[in-house]
């Protein structure tokens, strides 16, 4: 087990989730079996404090849900140990894992969400595949077999309950959503906004109305786990949860082309960051629900 940062044990940092990943990594260890490893990861706080990072191997004859509880509990220990509180979620996005995490999550009481929502996590692997595995002995360099391609989930129409009077796409300067923290928000999620030369980068995004269910809206619009925006076609996707993708609208040739051209920008301009906002209208200063989403490769 590796706890990945040590803050003094008196330190008390705030009630956070949990993303997980729990698999095999590019590295075959002196039994020619590959490594499995789990990676634990507080969700990125928008104050930019370092997250709680765990890791611990598995040998690969036990990769099974008893191990994997066992190793929560040592990791829920060591967290404690520094600080952390217990976590409110544990947000774990492999389909294939999803029925071990969860068995074992139960062992504990922890709620498991199945998503993709875990940003903090995958920066994380991402880092790791770059930095820290290349280094290891039995790591396998050159072309691997790429994964099967998962089919996409068809895409059905947002619920009712999630459909506001109207809509409209806009976009934020960078340098705004830095004082997102500041705004009066009832439902939502924040991401850290990193420091940037260039604070006017548009951040695009979708803003929904509903004059008298704005709040209804947003709550449930947060119980689908949004992810990102993409462009399908001439259709505007909200990808969410583990797997489901959302029919926001259908959009003509000409604004399709205009939306799926900002989202790129802001992937390679400002981290692939987006936006959605719920109000009561244009004019409301206050947002019944606001999360930040983020464009990032899966895996």
């Amino acid at each position: 087990m590796i706890a990945a940062n040590t803050p003094n044990i008196t330190d008390q940092h705030p009630k956070t989730d949990w993303e997980l990943d729990f698999y095999s990594r590019p590295i075959l260890e002196s039994d020619g079996k590959k490594r499995w490893e789990l990676l634990i990861s507080s969700s990125q706080d928008p104050s930019g404090t370092a997250p709680f990072r765990w890791v611990k191997r598995c040998p690969a004859g036990e990769v099974n849900s008893l191990w994997l509880t066992d190793a929560l509990r040592e990791a829920l220990k060591d967290s404690q140990e520094q600080g952390w509180e217990a976590p409110l979620r544990l947000r774990c996005w492999r389909i294939s894992m999803r029925t071990m995490v969860q068995r074992a999550a139960a062992e504990l009481g922890i709620e498991v969400i199945p998503s993709r929502r875990t940003y903090a996590l995958l920066d994380w692997l991402a880092e790791r595949e770059r930095d820290v595995y290349p280094l290891e002995e039995g790591y396998m360099a050159g072309p691997l077999a790429p994964p099967p391609t998962p089919i996409p989930t068809p895409p059905v129409p947002l619920p009712e309950a999630v459909r506001g009077d109207a809509w409209s796409w806009a976009s934020l300067p960078l340098g705004l959503l830095r004082e997102a923290q500041e705004w009066p928000i009832g439902f939502g999620g924040l991401l850290p906004v990193g420091a940037n030369d260039n604070d006017n980068i548009p951040v695009p995004g979708v803003r929904m109305f509903s004059q008298t269910r704005a709040l209804a809206l947003a709550g449930w619009l947060g119980g689908l786990e949004p992810v990102c925006l993409a462009v399908d076609g001439t259709q505007l996707m909200l990808e969410a949860g583990q797997d489901d993708r959302w029919l926001v609208t259908d959009l003509d040739d000409k604004t399709a082309t205009a939306v799926q051209q900002s989202l790129l920008e802001a992937r390679e301009q400002a981290g692939g960051l987006q936006f959605i906002s719920v109000q009561t209208s244009p004019e409301e200063k206050r947002f019944a629900g606001f999360w930040m989403l983020r464009d990032l490769p899966q895996p």
